[in-house]
């Protein structure tokens, strides 16, 4: 038997390797004639630029860069060497693990970190950029980011340059031309479709996971409304309804319009870069998992993914979860589906125990094939 494991990770928990090798190891005490593959995945969020670099055989480089409140950092993304490309999150530089949770405050919060990691990867030579959009501390739209990378915003003739809410008084972007750096193709890689206004967009459905109060919605939403309506008219573009546009507050929106950026699904860019399809066609039965399934897991997520990859191929597909909603839609994308937090076990209890639970319901799957 050949068996291709191909988790996400388990956020807060463990990294899609080491869910991918706690599997295998269960397996292995019950199937020890078996076949293990492991193929690490991930949907553009946080852990892309790990999975990539792993599989691609990648090189971690550094660079200045500035958090999403304006702290220096050193942020790094990985460079392909061969291809000359680079891959980079952008949490690595305004993400939420970032910055404390007492800290947050998506008024102020930029990506102007981002437009650094950017600039570094284009002065490196990059052909390509790929950015995964997940885990952001923003909410801005891809403002902060632009201004890093020479665009200017003006009310009047003050020029903005602090966070969000202030963009409320946008009249005008410009773009210095002597700061401008020629831009190679750019990837955003999303994990969500939602547009960037409304009651799916960056603000509504983001923002409050982000540390934005009732009472702030309504101004963010109208900041980025505005951003959207002079960016239509100074860049004569409008990306405000592509799906994609409101991931990582906003700066899917931002991607396209300051930088002429495709957005693609982050599960298509990583299960290209690693294989996957070649990998499921020579299993006979494929693995996968994540934290949580859910009504979200639709949407892009990687066991989704996996599953429809392998229902393609014909292949027998399980999933191991850390917990599951009732989605019926969801469960029946498995043959089989085994959730960590159960019963005497808590979700507080399996994140603890993760390794120790993988095992657990790998062998209870390996018994089951």
């Amino acid at each position: 038997m050949r068996v291709l494991i191909a988790p996400d990770k388990f956020k807060g928990s463990l990294s899609a390797r080491e869910v991918a090798d706690n599997i295998a190891a269960g397996l292995r005490d019950v199937l020890p004639a078996a076949t293990i593959e492991v193929a690490p995945v991930a949907d553009g969020g946080e852990g892309t630029a790990d999975v990539i670099c792993q599989a691609c055989a990648g090189d971690w480089v550094e660079c200045d860069s500035h958090d999403a409140l304006g702290s220096a950092i050193a942020a790094r993304y990985v460079w392909l060497r061969d291809q000359s490309t680079a891959v980079m999150e952008m949490s690595e530089a305004a993400g939420m693990w970032r910055i404390a949770p007492h800290e947050r405050d998506p008024m102020r919060a930029n990506t102007y970190g981002v437009g650094e990691m950017l600039l570094d990867a284009a002065q490196r030579g990059a052909r390509e950029i790929t950015v995964g959009l997940g885990g952001s501390a923003t909410n801005d739209g891809g403002f902060g980011m632009a201004r890093a990378l020479g665009f200017r915003f003006l009310a009047e003739e003050r020029e903005l340059t602090n966070g969000p809410a202030e963009l409320v008084n946008l009249t005008r972007i410009v773009r210095d031309v002597k700061a401008a750096v020629p831009f190679p193709q750019i990837i955003a890689a999303v994990d969500v479709k939602s547009p960037l206004l409304g009651a799916r967009g960056a603000t509504r459905t983001f923002g409050p996971q982000k540390g934005v109060a009732p009472d702030e919605l309504d101004l963010l939403e109208s900041a980025l409304s505005r951003l959207a309506e002079v960016i239509a008219r100074d860049l004569d573009c409008d990306f405000r309804d592509a799906a994609g546009a409101g991931a990582a507050g906003g700066l899917g929106f931002g991607l396209m319009s300051f930088c002429g950026a495709s957005v693609r699904p982050g599960f298509e860019v990583v299960a290209e870069a690693v294989g996957l399809k070649a990998a499921i066609e020579r299993s006979d039965v494929v693995i996968t998992g994540e934290g949580r399934l859910d009504a979200q897991t639709l949407e892009g997520k990687v066991p989704a993914g996996v599953a429809r990859l392998a229902h393609e191929s014909g292949k027998r597909v399980f999933a191991i979860v850390g917990a599951t909603s009732e989605s019926a839609a969801v469960r029946s994308l498995f043959e089989g589906l085994y959730v960590l937090a159960r019963e005497p076990v808590t979700m507080q209890g399996a994140m603890m125990r993760a390794g120790e639970l993988l095992q657990e319901r790998a062998r209870e799957l390996g018994r089951a094939l």
